[in-house]
């Protein structure tokens, strides 16, 4: 029999009414408690006598603190919820958990694209890049008219993708934050699915040079300043004769079996409710188990939403180096927020809210779950590169966007997305497997969402089913025998530069 509410862990003193009409008032729920008061689907009710700056307890965490008595069976509200203070990160210590010894998955693969330097892709994309968002109305031009005139010419090459952004003049290029959207656009042209074939696109007097973006000899780069070119129609013949050649040897690609340990799969959540925590995410943390047993990457980011599970996340680091580095990031970016005026408090989103989150550090708890319980080997910091397999945090804001872009400049090549209030999120560089935390959004999104984790919820199928399920999707998704609902209906957002350092 399914409950009515759900409670994460025994120590805990609040729980999540999941029954989707709520709990009417006098309804007996969790054994013998009865409802004081009608209580809403996705809202917290006290299980026991809560009395003034008492802790609420969720994930056997403290979440924050009681600002007035409840009692049990009330409905705890997110205004009656005071958030504890933030972490010091300087004082949390390094203490090594025993890991226990996994059994590792063998025989999974994939059907990908081997490129030179070892690493795979799942899709088979032009890209052209720039070196300054001048030129960014001309790439969308460009990519237009390839999409229309040469692409069906070219039937092994999935899509012709523009990497605009806005950098590159205008901005202080050389001041120490600038370090990160420069590694960012330079590891985007490197990403695994344009198979070393980018074309960069420049103007010739910007501040970020092209070449700075070029490694490797499949790379073409056009300046628009280019005397050669008189008028715009010569401009754009220009680049579609450099894109033709880079076609033609896309066109030549062909999939490979590739074991699944060659997948990098960033986890990422948006648009979340209080279920993405008790559903979505879990379903995900599985699956990412079972890619890092395969022998694959994982990475989950979103520094703001994870940064007050600072604890929690030291304990599961491999080493004292990498709980360092983790440490580092976060104090870098609470420094960096803190010298814009803002602060944690600017997280959750009001829609996160009414889905059920009360504070930041509830969204954390929920958030990490994505994570799974592997040891985490490595830190990667905004727009750098993964470089060992395994379980990484890679460090992002946690704007969605913002996320999916410094996720793609880290190498991933599979993107997953939990959604529990819903957005229409969308890369057009990698698959994205859209998971929804309830069933409700589900089916009211039946052609957006991938799979409905809310099933867990219902009782229909379990964690380990539904983990099952999505790393199954996964590995067809990459293979390319699956089309996810976002490239189904074409929903690509566009890149988004992390950009800490002054425009000029």
């Amino acid at each position: 029999m399914v409950s009515d509410v759900i409670r994460v862990s025994s120590a805990d003193n609040v729980a999540i009414v999941i029954k989707p009409d709520g709990l009417f008032e006098g309804e007996i729920f969790f054994g013998s408690l009865k409802a004081a008061e009608p209580i809403p689907f996705g809202q917290k009710v006290a299980l026991q006598n809560i009395s003034i700056n008492d802790p609420v307890v969720r994930y056997n965490t403290v979440i924050g603190y009681a600002n007035q008595s409840v009692s049990k069976g009330t409905w705890l509200k997110n205004d009656y919820i005071k958030t504890p203070p933030s972490p010091e990160f300087f004082r949390i210590d390094f203490s090594k958990s025993t890991d226990e010894e996994v059994e590792k998955l063998d025989g999974y693969t994939f059907e990908g694209y081997r490129n030179s330097d070892g690493t795979v892709g799942t899709k088979n994309v032009l890209g052209i890049t720039m070196s300054v968002q001048c030129v960014s109305g001309v790439i969308e031009h460009v990519v237009s008219r390839i999409k229309k005139d040469l692409l069906p010419k070219y039937p092994n090459v999935d899509d012709v993708v523009g990497l605009n952004h806005h950098y590159g003049c205008g901005v202080a290029i050389d001041v120490p934050a600038a370090v990160i959207p420069k590694r960012t656009i330079r590891n985007l042209a490197q990403h695994p699915n344009l198979g070393n074939e980018v074309l960069v696109l420049g103007l010739g007097c910007e501040k970020l040079r092209p070449e700075l973006l070029i490694d490797g000899d499949n790379y073409s780069l056009v300046y628009l300043q280019d005397p050669r070119f008189e008028g715009f129609q010569a401009m754009v013949d220009g680049i579609i004769s450099k894109a033709t050649v880079h076609l033609e040897r896309l066109n030549r690609r062909r999939r490979v079996t590739c074991p699944a340990s060659d997948l990098v799969v960033g986890m990422q959540c948006g648009g979340s409710d209080i279920f993405s925590g008790l559903s979505g995410n879990p379903v995900a943390g599985f699956a990412a188990d079972l890619i890092v047993r395969a022998g694959g990457t994982v990475f989950f980011s979103e520094v703001t939403e994870v940064m007050d599970a600072a604890t929690q996340l030291v304990e599961r680091c491999a080493n004292e180096t990498v709980a360092k580095k983790l440490l580092e990031e976060f104090q870098w970016y609470q420094n960096y927020l803190e010298a814009g005026g803002g602060d944690r408090s600017d997280n959750p989103t009001p829609g996160n809210k009414r889905g059920g989150i009360a504070n930041v550090v509830e969204k954390a708890m929920g958030s990490i779950a994505k994570s799974g319980t592997q040891p985490i080997v490595d830190v990667i910091s905004p727009g750098d590169k993964v470089q060992m397999k395994g379980l990484n945090f890679v460090a992002t804001p946690a704007s969605d966007f913002v996320c999916g872009t410094l996720q793609l400049a880290a190498g991933m090549n599979m993107h997953v997305f939990i959604t529990g209030r819903g957005t229409p999120y969308g890369l057009s560089m990698v698959p994205v497997v859209k998971v929804s935390s309830n069933s409700e959004l589900g089916k009211r999104w039946f052609d957006l969402i991938d799979l409905d984790a809310g099933q867990l919820l219902t009782g229909q199928k379990t964690i380990e089913e539904l983990g099952w399920e999505l790393f199954q999707l996964i590995l067809e998704a990459a293979s390319g025998r699956k089309l996810v609902a976002a490239d189904k209906l074409g929903l690509r957002n566009d890149l988004v530069l992390f950009n800490p350092g002054p425009i000029t």
